[in-house]
């Protein structure tokens, strides 16, 4: 078994995170693997060329793997209000609990200076400055993951365990429009121009989706309808 395949093993047990009914929570693992897709192919993007020889592959997909295990850290199978919910815990413990669980689960199955490595570019992956070539592509990978439909489901399935509904969905959209809060993801969250263009495509696949939900939400279409019949 290859070095990568202990730690995509490794990771699969951790991402998969145990529930009250005894049954597995796959979502943080499914999340995962979409991010690592993200990551091999924004280092095949021209735009990346010029940081391929710097780039460690290994540690940049073992980073990968494990730059969310802290939501895994944080759940707590007792405690419903505090299963893995993207956005419930800040940046800065996030980043904790992952680098905490690499070096937990990853000594004795891999280097010392190894496990550094992945911590760093864990940790550099939440400094939009950073230089470090895998930081930057992790950040991009991860980031692109809350745009577009993707976005809209971990979105969605955050109300869902709160106890939301669509009008709430709806309220926290309008509110993050009406404070620009997308047009600073899109400046801010993204190094790489080709990545920052295929995630302003995917928001506006999710505006489109979230205007029509509101349509059928109000009954607008349904109003329209009765007027014109009248």
């Amino acid at each position: 078994m290859s070095e990568l395949d202990i730690i995509r093993e490794i990771a699969g047990q951790v991402l998969l995170v145990p529930t009250l009914k005894g049954t597995k929570d796959n979502s943080l693992w499914d999340r995962t693997q979409r991010i690592v897709r993200n990551v091999e192919h924004i280092c095949r993007l021209p735009e990346a060329g010029q940081f391929i020889a710097q780039i460690d592959r290994f540690c940049l997909i073992a980073a990968t793997y494990f730059s969310d295990a802290g939501f895994a850290h944080y759940a707590d199978a007792e405690d419903v209000s505090r299963r893995f919910v993207l956005a419930d815990i800040n940046a800065e413990d996030l980043c904790d609990f992952s680098t905490q669980v690499v070096a937990d689960k990853l000594t004795g199955s891999l280097a010392g200076p190894k496990i550094d490595k992945i911590n760093k570019i864990i940790t550099e992956s939440y400094d939009r400055f950073s230089k470090m070539p895998e930081a930057m592509i992790l950040s991009d990978a991860r980031n692109l993951d809350d745009m577009g439909a993707i976005g809209i489901f971990n979105e969605f399935r955050r109300y869902v365990i709160h106890g939301k509904g669509a009008t709430d969905a709806l309220q926290s959209w309008k509110r993050k429009i009406d404070y620009r809060y997308w047009d600073a993801r899109l400046k801010e969250s993204f190094r790489f121009e080709v990545v920052r263009k295929l995630a302003a495509q995917r928001f506006s696949a999710a505006e489109y989706f979230m205007n029509q939900l509101e349509v059928e939400n109000s009954a607008r279409d349904l109003e329209e309808m009765v007027i014109e019949s009248l």
